[in-house]
């Protein structure tokens, strides 16, 4: 199989077909399904803004040569309760675009661009312990695993731990 060639690009209005069915489609999103939520919000939110805000953002992750929609990378401003920020990533993907090396490197261009425009020294991203798929994509895309964070996230009915990554502006990126 060979290397699919991936790029990021701002989201257009007909991408919001793919965000609806993120919105109501359970399982499409993996282990981040949370419930269903309002299908009419990725419309919302493009007319407010095209995803691209100074809190949180999102861009599409396309494969060439074909131009196609395999998902989208985001990221949101975050802090430790102090006034230094830093960025949280995160991505997802379609199933049939799962497992063919675009997340690694869908992530990895993300990074890239955030240090590339924005002055912060800290990028995080956090995956589930069952998610090994996205344990390897992370480290491949240069982050470093931190540790675990205990009963952060209530998913599927209960408590569940969380993985949390980190790459810093100094950190080597991916060979």
């Amino acid at each position: 199989m060979s290397e699919l060639s991936v790029r990021l690009r701002p989201v257009a209005e007909d991408d919001l077909v793919m965000f609806r069915r993120f919105a109501t489609e359970p399982g499409l999103i993996g282990l981040d399904w949370t419930g269903f939520r309002d299908a009419q919000a990725p419309a919302r939110r493009f007319a407010a803004d095209g995803y691209l805000g100074t809190q949180d953002s999102r861009l599409l992750v396309e494969v060439e040569p074909d131009e196609v929609a395999a998902g989208f990378v985001s990221w949101a401003l975050r802090d430790f309760g102090g006034p230094t920020k830093h960025w949280e990533i995160g991505i997802a993907l379609l199933p049939e675009w799962r497992g063919r090396g675009i997340g690694w490197r869908a992530q990895a261009m993300l990074c890239d661009y955030l240090f590339r425009h924005t002055p912060f020294q800290r990028i995080q991203a956090g995956t589930h312990p069952e998610n090994i798929a996205e344990q390897k994509s992370l480290v491949k895309a240069g982050f470093h695993l931190e540790g675990v964070v205990r009963a952060c996230e209530f998913r599927d009915g209960r408590w569940c731990d969380g993985y949390l990554y980190s790459r810093l502006r100094d950190d080597p990126g991916p060979a």
